[in-house]
């Protein structure tokens, strides 16, 4: 199946849990630094499939670029080090896309390295953000997973 053709598609791998609060905080995060691309990482526990975010982290995107991002490499050890000592595991990233759609670019793609990772894309192209959630396997295969806000 054609990576566009599965785009569309729930991942039978995952359910993500974020907390309400989380979400309105990042899109108000996003919009401050728009049109730069704001970043950061996603903590919290995984049982049987079920993915639930903890913490949501926010790191300088230190390309300062509205079309990519690039975690700040001591901002990115700091925040494991924290989700560690609070029992925490990585449970992926995030970021914004200014000024397109909530799904991921070629860019997005090429540099998803970890498919155990669920990645998190809140577009601000339009009226209100829409985020979505994906798994990414071998920069190609892509399928959203079942993001739920609560």
């Amino acid at each position: 199946m054609a990576a566009e053709e599965n785009e569309g598609r729930a991942a039978k791998e995952h359910i993500v849990w974020l907390k309400l609060d989380d979400y309105l905080a990042m899109a108000r995060h996003a919009r401050k630094l728009a049109p730069v691309e704001d970043c950061g990482l996603l903590a919290g526990t995984e049982e049987n499939g079920v993915r639930t975010v903890e913490k949501v982290f926010y790191l300088t995107n230190v390309d300062h670029s509205p079309e990519h991002f690039a975690l700040d490499p001591a901002e990115q050890f700091a925040a494991i080090k924290e989700m560690r000592a609070a029992g925490w595991k990585l449970l992926g990233n995030w970021h914004s896309h200014p000024a397109s759609p909530s799904r991921p670019s070629e860019e997005d793609k090429r540099l998803a390295f970890d498919s155990r990772l669920s990645y998190f894309i809140l577009s601000l192209n339009g009226g209100e953000p829409v985020l979505s959630s994906f798994h990414i396997e071998k920069h190609t295969r892509v399928s959203k997973e079942d993001l739920r806000i609560r």
